[in-house]
């Protein structure tokens, strides 16, 4: 399957990388077929699609819209790494998290959102990745969602 054409398909554009903002990389080569990226968030079109804690200051489905962002943004990152995303191979883990209120436990669902579009975009076997979802009190610059990812390439 053609990545490019199932992003076309999707009716999905990836946006330009965001770059870094720090004194790091973007994605990081573990071996020679497995890569690590730093954490990505929802930032579209320069700012933070939604920002401070769930369920106060945005929904669950707002957060799912934020991860999907994230998941754009690391694609562009990847793709700005390695050139090609056709040569993805397998999503193997993504590691989110949720900024959110001290009795909020649904982060899963928040990154589900992620979850799903990997698997729409990469299809169930390469798309469905290991994961782990965790709700702390802030994320940088406010932002709702930050999302890691390893992924193995052909």
């Amino acid at each position: 399957m053609d990545i490019y054409a199932r992003l076309k398909e999707l009716g999905i554009t990836l946006p330009p990388s965001p770059g870094a903002s720090g004194a790091y990389v973007l994605v990081n080569k573990i071996t020679d077929k497995l890569y690590y990226t730093s954490g990505c968030g929802c930032k579209k079109d320069g700012e933070f699609m939604y920002k401070g804690q769930c369920p106060r200051d945005f929904t669950i489905e707002q957060g799912q819209e934020a991860a999907r962002q994230s998941i754009l943004n690391l694609l562009s990152n990847i793709e700005k790494e390695i050139g090609d995303l056709n040569r993805v191979k397998r999503i193997i883990k993504l590691l989110g998290f949720v900024s959110s209120t001290e009795d909020f436990g649904q982060q899963p669902k928040v990154m589900d959102g992620a979850s799903k579009l990997l698997i729409e975009i990469f299809g169930e076997e390469a798309g469905k990745a290991a994961r782990s979802a965790i709700g702390t009190n802030n994320l940088p610059g406010n932002q709702a969602v930050e999302i890691e990812m390893i992924f193995e390439i052909e």
